[in-house]
Order: C-alpha cells, then sequence, then structure tokens
C-alpha cells in the first residue's frame, strides 16, 4: 500500500469507529486532509476493496472497515492516545493491596466501566493443595470441615458421617493431616492414605479420606477461572443488532471455556496483545474483538486481563486502558 492509501484507510477507520456509519467517498475526502478529488478518492477506495480490507455492506455507498483492515490499522497505523492522568489514578486508587481477594474483581469492573465494554480477567491457577482443615462437631454425625487453601480462602463443606466421632478423634484427625499433607496435592494425598491404612484406625482413616475429597471439591468449585463485568454494555453495541451473533456473544461468555483458554494463550506474551473479528478460533466471531495483557505478581505472570468488545472499538483509547491497569493490577498484588 503506498501513503495515499494508508492515509485514507486510515481516516475511513477512525470516522467509522467515530459515527457506526458507512463512510462515502464525500466525507472521506473532507476527513483525510488529502488534496484528492471524490473519483481518486473512490478508485483508492476499490484497491481497498480488493484487498479486502473494507467492504461495502448491503447496498450502501459508503465502505466500512473488515476484520483485515481493522488489523492493518492496529499493526501500522494507530496512534495509542495516552491515558489521562485523572483516569490512571482513579485505577490506582481503586486497587487496595491490603484487599488482594478484591483486586482481580475490581480491575474487571474498571476495565468494564472505562471502556464501555466487557471487562474480563483470568484469575492465577489455583493450587489444588490445602494450608489447614480443622474439623468442627455440630452433631452426632454430623461435620463442619473448614478448609483453608494455600491462597489463604476458607471454604467450608458440611459432612454427613456413618458414625459419632469424639472431638478428640477430630482433633487428632485434623491434626494428622496438617502435619503430614498440607501442601501436598489431593490426589497423592489419597495415595498416601491409603498406604496408611495398615497403621492408622480404620475409622480415623476414613474420615480421613472423607476430608480430603471434600476439600478437593470445595476448592474446585470456588476456583472460577474468569472474572466477567460489563457483558451487558455490549447489549448497546453493534453486537446486538443481531440475536444470532448476540446468542453467541453470550455463550461465550456463559462457557467461558473458549475465553479461558484465549486468555491462558496470552500469558506469555510481552504486553498488549489483540485478537480482532475471529482471528483467534478459540472466539470464533468476526465482529469481536479481544483486547488482552498479562499482569504479575513478584515478577512471575499470573494470569491475563483485558477487554472484550465490538471489532468497531476505539483501540486508541482501549490498548492504554488495557495497559496501565495490566501493570497497576501487577504492583497491587505484588504489594499485598
Amino acid at each position: 500500500m503506498d501513503r495515499r492509501a494508508q492515509t485514507l484507510l486510515k481516516a475511513l477507520i477512525e470516522r467509522y469507529v467515530a459515527d457506526g456509519q458507512p463512510v462515502g467517498s464525500r466525507t472521506l475526502s473532507r476527513s483525510s486532509g488529502l488534496d484528492l478529488s471524490p473519483a481518486t478518492i473512490r478508485n483508492v477506495m476499490a484497491d481497498l476493496e480488493e484487498h479486502g480490507l473494507i467492504v461495502s455492506p448491503h447496498t450502501s455507498a459508503g465502505r466500512i472497515p473488515t476484520p483485515r483492515g481493522y488489523r492493518l490499522f492496529v499493526d501500522s497505523l494507530l496512534t495509542v492516545q495516552p491515558l489521562q492522568l485523572a483516569e490512571a489514578e482513579r485505577i490506582k486508587d481503586s486497587l487496595h493491596p491490603d484487599e488482594p481477594q478484591r483486586v482481580l474483581s475490581v480491575a474487571a469492573d474498571l476495565l468494564s466501566n472505562l471502556s464501555s465494554f466487557a471487562g474480563v480477567v483470568l484469575t492465577p491457577r489455583r493450587s489444588s493443595m490445602f494450608r489447614q482443615i480443622e474439623f468442627l462437631r455440630l452433631s452426632a454425625r454430623r461435620l463442619l470441615l473448614i478448609i483453608v487453601t494455600q491462597e489463604g480462602d476458607v471454604q467450608n463443606r458440611i459432612l454427613q458421617t456413618e458414625q459419632d466421632y469424639s472431638p478428640s478423634q477430630l482433633v487428632e484427625a485434623a491434626n494428622y493431616i496438617n502435619q503430614h499433607y498440607a501442601g501436598m496435592a489431593f490426589d497423592q494425598i489419597q495415595r498416601n492414605l491409603r498406604d496408611e491404612l495398615m497403621t492408622l484406625r480404620e475409622d480415623i482413616n476414613h474420615l480421613m479420606q472423607r476430608a480430603v475429597r471434600a476439600s478437593e471439591e470445595a476448592i474446585a468449585e470456588h476456583s472460577d477461572p474468569v472474572v466477567l463485568s460489563g457483558e451487558r454494555n455490549l447489549l448497546t453495541s453493534d453486537l446486538a443488532d443481531n440475536m444470532d451473533r448476540l446468542r453467541k456473544l453470550f455463550d461465550v461468555f456463559q462457557q467461558k471455556t473458549a475465553l479461558t483458554q484465549l486468555l491462558d494463550a496470552s500469558v506469555k506474551a510481552v504486553g498488549v496483545q489483540i485478537f480482532i473479528g475471529g482471528e483467534s478460533e478459540l472466539v470464533p466471531m468476526d465482529q469481536l474483538s479481544v483486547v488482552v495483557a498479562p499482569y504479575e505478581v513478584n515478577g512471575q505472570v499470573v494470569g491475563t486481563l483485558g477487554v472484550v468488545g465490538p471489532t468497531r472499538m476505539a483501540y486508541d483509547r482501549v490498548i492504554p486502558i488495557v495497559d496501565i491497569t495490566a501493570k497497576l493490577v501487577s504492583s497491587s498484588l505484588s504489594q499485598s
């Protein structure tokens, strides 16, 4: 592409992002800053359309960018706008390092509010281990199992037992598990308990195995890998003008599997990554873009965060929002 074609493509995309309407040659003539006749502009637009960078929707005389056109724009023509100081301070002030549990949910809310699209955060992988467990006797054959995870979260489980355990037996079982198995993977604990059946009393061993299975289930249930915020914002975006498209979008949000895989695949990236219009087979929607960046804890990448929205988004604004949020989340979590 020559400089003239690049300038016209850039002007067309910027105008379409701003207005949401197909861009005609007369509009482009005024907004491009080039001294070209409408006929010349139409010829250049025909070339851009032939290269698959723009398309004419329906019978409209104007053109709109294709995902391929957005990709060229983002990679080569985009001028990123620095985030205003007030917005950066707002993000920083909201991410309290003394509340690490809330940092990621607050980050998703901020990404959504600042971009007006959906904010998304891939949480750090939860270890399938525990730090400590305790038993509390509720009644003759009913126990409360208290599990403290490696990350400091507390989960509870009710256990129905086949026999009555005395308080001293419960203390004995909890002490044994905490002393010998804290920090060990659950599957390894279960194998060890089976091997130690001969050396432990059968009733205590059975209680331990029940507790380990329940602990594993409790941690798994409370380890949602993706935090989402602002999905409803997309109901007023370009994605909402087609019910089938909207249904596919909310399937992506509800199932989360594809979104989790996409975010997980971005963990090893450096800086901001942009997936436009179905470039990723994991989120195959031509009208959907995902802008993501990794975040760290003490120098180690533990997850990614970003914005999900229509391809017609102001990338020059969304990119710095995602970039600074990832850096401030990293700083906040590393202080906690």
